[in-house]
Formats: structure tokens, sequence, C-alpha cells
């Protein structure tokens, strides 16, 4: 979103106070502004500026117990509680990892920063709020804790930033890249992918062949990449409640992945979201905006990663879900049975 003209702080407050059952992203659209400037207009009252590294961000939050960890793009929302425990920081990427909390984090795109004190029909709700240079939002950490109050407020007197305005300098939104392909190095592609030992390497891979994820999925065919019918996303979520097996859940934007590992046990659909209702785990799906979905093998050292992936009309990866392996357990030739049993695309098309 540009530089045009936005609402004055005093009437975007208003519009919050008139539409207060809309959340803060409805509300922005409708405003035709980001959320970040929703949040920024109401500085001074509930909202503080903080500096937005995940050095910083991740320092706060250790301390505030346990949190709900909240990430998302357009289509997807990924909501886990637990605490942070275990934060690597890293100049190119940083990562939380315990047994509840699993982020991903790339600080170029950690922007902007607030302590958020927002009145609720339950009673003040507290959270750090992440943005990136567009003022779309990257990640959210939501207090659980009322023992971490006084945390809480010693944390936001210390992290204030000097200035604290009520207005955004923001970049143009970055739109999703669409799918590239190089069909020319199809043979290249096939063959590399044939010889990777770790999934980290797929992303080099594509790069190296001006490919990008989507586009290398279109076009390198069997056995490495099966289309799915878009229908397939909700069948492989209700298979897997069916099955008790234990998935990796990745969703994500371009400033943080959040990874949910353990099984789907209560799906509520309602209108266009599919919903998962667990307690510590809650996951809420546009299925009207999955518009490709992709099995995908890739080989590992550890065998074979199996994945799921579903992508929006733009070509933006939505959700990602694997199987997974522990030194106790093993889902994935359960996971490997569903997905070889999921929709094709051509069987969709032909309804």
């Amino acid at each position: 979103m540009g530089q045009t003209t936005i609402p004055s702080a005093d009437t975007i407050r208003a519009a919050r106070i008139e539409h207060a059952n809309l959340r803060e992203r409805d509300l922005a659209d409708k405003l035709g502004i980001t959320e970040a400037q929703l949040i920024a207009a109401h500085t001074g009252q509930g909202v503080t500026h903080i500096a937005p590294h995940p050095d910083n961000i991740m320092q706060i939050a250790s301390q505030l117990g346990e949190v709900m960890a909240l990430t998302r793009n357009i289509s997807c929302v990924n909501e886990k509680v637990g605490s942070y425990a275990n934060y690597q920081s890293g100049a190119h990427a940083a990562m939380v990892l315990n047994d509840k909390i699993d982020l991903r984090m790339f600080p170029a795109h950690w922007r902007h920063a607030f302590m958020v004190e927002k009145e609720t029909d339950t009673g003040l709700r507290r959270s750090l709020q992440v943005f990136d240079a567009a003022g779309d939002a990257v990640h959210k950490i939501f207090l659980r804790d009322d023992n971490h109050i006084s945390d809480w407020d010693a944390a936001k007197a210390s992290a204030a930033l000097p200035d604290q305005p009520t207005h955004l300098k923001l970049d143009e939104r970055t739109p999703p890249e669409a799918a590239k392909p190089n069909p020319e190095k199809l043979e290249v592609l096939q063959s590399e992918w044939s010889k990777m030992t770790d999934t980290h390497q797929f992303m080099r891979l594509t790069s190296k062949l001006r490919m990008n994820r989507l586009g290398a999925y279109r076009i390198v065919g069997a056995p490495f990449v099966r289309p799915l019918a878009t229908s397939a996303i909700d069948r492989m979520l209700n298979n897997v409640q069916a099955a008790g097996i234990q998935v990796m859940v990745f969703v994500g934007n371009r400033g943080c992945i959040q990874i949910h590992t353990g099984p789907i046990e209560q799906l509520k659909p309602m209108g266009p979201w599919q919903n998962v209702l667990d307690p510590g785990f809650n996951l809420h799906l546009r299925l009207d905006h999955v518009a490709e979905v992709y099995a995908v093998d890739k080989p590992t050292q550890r065998g074979k990663a199996v994945s799921v992936e579903a992508f929006d009309a733009d070509g933006a990866l939505i959700l990602q879900v694997f199987g997974v392996r522990k030194e106790d357990y093993d889902s994935r030739p359960a996971w490997r049975d569903i997905v070889d049993n999921l929709p094709a695309l051509e069987l969709e098309a032909a309804k």
C-alpha cells in the first residue's frame, strides 16, 4: 500500500469504536489502510512502539510465560500455545524451537512492532504485534498468564522507543511471485531433484535453475509431484483426523513460518473456513482461496519427505503438511497412504 492519503488517527480510532466487532485486518481493509496503520493510530492509547527485531521481541516474549503465538497469511492462520524458550538468533534467519512453539523468522521483514493493550469482552488483551515494511502482519504473541502482567508492564516501560508516531511510513506491497517454470531446464530439474538429500536443498535448486517453487511443481512431473484436486486439502485434514496420526503443518508469510507438530483432533467447518480447534493448536483455512494443490515427494537421507501443499490464485503458498518422524514415532507410512489416495486433479476436472 503506497503513501496515498489515509484517514486521520482520530478518524481511525472512531471507526474502531463504531466497528468494534470487526477484526483488525477486516477493519483496516474497510478503511483502505494496513493493519499496522490501524494499530499505530492508537499510539498512546494502548499502543507502544518497540524495536521490531526478533532479538528484542523474543527477549520480551520469553518473560511472559505461556502465550499464544499466531502467524498467518491471507488464507490461513496458525495459532499455538506455548512459551518462547530456546530462541536462536541469526542475521538472516532466526528460530524458536521447543515442543510447543516452532518458528522460523526472517529479520529483514520485521519492520514495525508494537505492544498492544485492547479492551475486549473478556478484559484487557495484551499482545506483541510485528508487521512488515508494507504494514502487513508478520507475527503476533498474546499474553495468557495474568501472573506475568508485571513482566509485561516492565518490558513496555523499558522497550518503548523515543519516537511514538500515530502515522507510519510504509512501502508498497510486493505482490506474490507468480509461478516461474523454466521448461528448458526440466531434465536438469528432474535429475537434481532425484539427488537431493535434504528438503532445504530444494529452494537452492530452483533458484539455480531460475524457477520458483510453484513453477517447478507445475512442470517436474512424476514421480516427484502429483497435481491434486483442490478438494484434496480438506479431505487430507479429515483423513489425518480419522487416522489419528501426527503431522507437521507449516503456515507462513515472508517474515515468519510457524509449525505445528502433532495430531488434528477437532475439525469444525464454518462457511468458507475449515477450522482445527484443538487444545493448544488452532488452524483457520480459507478453502475457497485454494487454487492449486500438489502432492510432493522429495528424497532425503532419512527417507522420502512427502507433503501436501496448497497455493492461492496468485501463486502464493498457503500451507504445507508433512508426515512426522520422531525417535519413537513414525507417522510417515500412514501419511503416505493418505496422500496416495487423495483425488487427482483430473478427477475434479471430470466432474
